[in-house]
Parts: C-alpha cells; sequence; structure tokens
C-alpha cells in the first residue's frame, strides 16, 4: 500500500495547542483534491447551503475515531474511482476516499492519514465479496486500531442536526454521550463495537432455529460483562464531567448538569459490578423467549441522559430553542477545557452553522470562550459577515463549485 500521509511540516498555527496546519482530502464527497494550508487559529468556511462546507468538516472528523459527524458508512463518502484520475501518487493506495492532516499538538508535530481500501472478503455462504475497510496512519506508520487516535488527536463538534439533541431520538443523545466518553477514554469505542457484534450473534443464532444453549448462555455471559463495563464508563464520565462543571462554572452560557437514564447505570450507584452483571445475564435469559414470539430484540443498552438546566432546574427538553443551544454550547465548552486539563491538549472544535439562534451578544462572548481555549476552531456560515470581529485572528475560505478559495 502506498502512503497516503505528507511528513513535511513546512506550516504553523500561531498560539494555539492544537491545530491542523495543512488539510488534504482525495475523492471525498464532492471534492476530487482539495488542500488547505492553515496558519490561524480561526477557520470560517462561508458559502451558500450545500456548497460543501459540512464536508470539509466531516474530513476532519475522520481523523479521529469512528464514523464522523455523519455517522456515515465508509461507502456512502466515495465520489468516483480516482485510480483513473491523475492524481498525486502519494493517495493512489485504494479505490475509495483519503484524509490527511499535518497536525500541530503543544511542541509536536505529525502526520495522520486516513483512507478506505477495498479488499476481498468469504461470507457465511462461501461467496467471495468485496468489501471496504478503513485504515489508519500516523506518520506513515499503520496503526492497528482507531482507539489510538485519540492519544494524538482530539476532535468535538456541534452540527445543525444536534440543535433538536434534547428532543429527539434517544439514540442520538446515546452517541453523544459516547463521543464524550471516548475523548476521554480510548478503549470505550472498542467496547461499544464488541457489545454490538455479540449482541448481533445472540440475536441471529435465536432466530435460526438452531438455538445452542451452551453457546447461548456463553455470549450471555460477554454481553452481560461488556453492557456493565460501557454502562460503567458513562457513569463514570457523567460524573466526572458534573463535577469539572460545578467547580467552573461558566459566567454566561447556562450551568448543566447531566443525568443518566438507564437501568444498568441506576443499579451501579448501588450494587457491584458482579452483581449487575449477573441481573443483565438473567434478563438476556428470560429475553430469548420473547425475541422468538415479536421476531425482534430489545436491547437492554438504551441508556439515555438528561441535561438539566441547573438555574431553572428545568430538563432541557423543556427549554426554549436559544435555551437548549445555549446548553449544548455549555457542555462542549466544558468538554474541551476539561479535555485540556486531562489530555495536556484541547481538542479540535468543528462548529457547523453555530451562530444560529445566538444573538449578537452571545456570538461575540463565544468567539472569546473559543480563542482561550487555545485550539484551532472551525466555523461554518452562509454569512462571512458574522465572524468580521476575527478578521485578525481568522483565515476566511469560500466554499463554491466544489472548489475552495481563501477570501
Amino acid at each position: 500500500m502506498d502512503t497516503f500521509c505528507d511528513t513535511h511540516f513546512d506550516c504553523n498555527v500561531a498560539g494555539v495547542r492544537s491545530a491542523i496546519s495543512r488539510l488534504t482530502l482525495v475523492n471525498f464527497r464532492n471534492y476530487e483534491n482539495l488542500r488547505l494550508n492553515l496558519d490561524k487559529p480561526f477557520v470560517v468556511l462561508h458559502g451558500e447551503n450545500g456548497s460543501g462546507k459540512t464536508n470539509i468538516l466531516e474530513a476532519i472528523s475522520f481523523l479521529s475515531q469512528g464514523r464522523g459527524l455523519r455517522n456515515a458508512k465508509l461507502s456512502e463518502i466515495k465520489t468516483f474511482d480516482f485510480l483513473t484520475q491523475q492524481q498525486p501518487a502519494a493517495f493512489a493506495n485504494n479505490q475509495g476516499w483519503a484524509v490527511s492532516a499535518l497536525v500541530q499538538r503543544n511542541d509536536d508535530s505529525f502526520s495522520i492519514g486516513t483512507a478506505v481500501e477495498t479488499m476481498l472478503k468469504e461470507d457465511n455462504y462461501n461467496e467471495i465479496k468485496e468489501v471496504e475497510r478503513r485504515i489508519v496512519q500516523i506518520n506513515n506508520q499503520k496503526i492497528t486500531s482507531q482507539n489510538e487516535l485519540g492519544n494524538y488527536l482530539t476532535v468535538i463538534w456541534i452540527t445543525p442536526q444536534m440543535d433538536r439533541l434534547f428532543i429527539g431520538g434517544t439514540q442520538h443523545r446515546r452517541h453523544f454521550l459516547d463521543r464524550i466518553v471516548y475523548a476521554f477514554d480510548t478503549t470505550h469505542s472498542q467496547r461499544l463495537s464488541t457489545f454490538d457484534n455479540l449482541y448481533r450473534q445472540w440475536l441471529q443464532i435465536l432466530k435460526s432455529g438452531k438455538s445452542n444453549h451452551q453457546w447461548l448462555l456463553s455470549l450471555e455471559e460477554q454481553i452481560a460483562a461488556t453492557g456493565v463495563a460501557i454502562a460503567a464508563a458513562r457513569r463514570e464520565q457523567v460524573q466526572k464531567l458534573n463535577l469539572f462543571m460545578e467547580e467552573n462554572p461558566d459566567d454566561t452560557f447556562p450551568d448543566v448538569v447531566l443525568e443518566l437514564d438507564g437501568t444498568i447505570e441506576t443499579m451501579l450507584d448501588k450494587k457491584a459490578a458482579v452483581y449487575v452483571e449477573d441481573y443483565y445475564r438473567e434478563s438476556l435469559l428470560k429475553m430469548r423467549q420473547n425475541v422468538l414470539e415479536n421476531d425482534r430484540g430489545e436491547t437492554i443498552n438504551k441508556t439515555d441522559f438528561n441535561a438539566i438546566y441547573k438555574k431553572k432546574n428545568l430538563p432541557a427538553n423543556l427549554c426554549s430553542t436559544g435555551e437548549q443551544k445555549s446548553l449544548l454550547l455549555s457542555i462542549v465548552l466544558s468538554e474541551a477545557r476539561y479535555l485540556a486539563a486531562h489530555k495536556g491538549f484541547p481538542p479540535i472544535l468543528l462548529l457547523d452553522e453555530v451562530a444560529a439562534h445566538l444573538d449578537d451578544n452571545k456570538r461575540h462572548i463565544l468567539l472569546n470562550k473559543l480563542a482561550e481555549l487555545k485550539t484551532q476552531v472551525w466555523l461554518t456560515t452562509t454569512n462571512p459577515f458574522e465572524f468580521s470581529s476575527l478578521h485578525d485572528q481568522a483565515q476566511f475560505f469560500e466554499v463554491k463549485d466544489n472548489s475552495v478559495h481563501q477570501s
């Protein structure tokens, strides 16, 4: 496999502790080939809706573990078979997309690259099919697990879809919660993946009509242990973040208290993990008949969480649209400050249309707080004048017609 990382560290972003100094996209969404050289703490992408601003943020989000800010499948991202195009040799490594970046972190510099490669795999019916998998390199060395990315770079984001975080489905809140957890605990995503794989096997065996009692018991034991470990990690991180927010209250955005809403988490408040695992395993055993009768499974791992507007003692879902946006910003800003203290370097922030629902004063205060984080912040907008106060601290890029030009 040819390398897809660039190791020439000739750019510098002054005044920050975490930043991307060069970003390169190949065959990513609407970008055949894009390179941005960066030297400011703020990057403002402006252009019409649908021009591709968010695609750039999504590409950066793939420099962290997971499926990016859209939670997209790998096959949804590539736009064409770029081996048929004249591409730089450094990127011609497979028939998918690639993203690479030169990254500054405190006094260190390194390259991160991620891409998709196609491989042949035999399925359960002994048929050979093409599958895609994501590969990651640090300084041109392939790493074995995406979890390692968290040791080099942390990326957190806010998107317009998250404006409905507190009034939408539990899955989106759970995903938001889990991203907070594995920003601090890089092994959390592996727990989630293991749980999903085990639970999928358990359902398939039950529905196959060829149930093996001993094998099911083995799977149930593993599911219970993994599920409780997930719940414990969520519970621990929520407690730590709540304590940090209590000790470091914000002077503008509302104070927030996060509350977990899950059977397993509640039990862990009072019972030892071994007892909770036994309860979980027994619950799975009781669920077997329900799965067979209803042709569906009901996973116990359906934790939800609530954000409470502390001053009003009001759940976020009952707050106004503007208050919900302020609560979300309060959580993310606190997470960023806590990460900087915990890891020794702050996360890079991706804020997609973040000015929506903020008045001029709130927007001005937000930008000042972002500057205090000493990290690189990416902002998108249809109106660049919203961020005109950043003219000395930001690079402005116009996104139009599948291209990006500094403005």
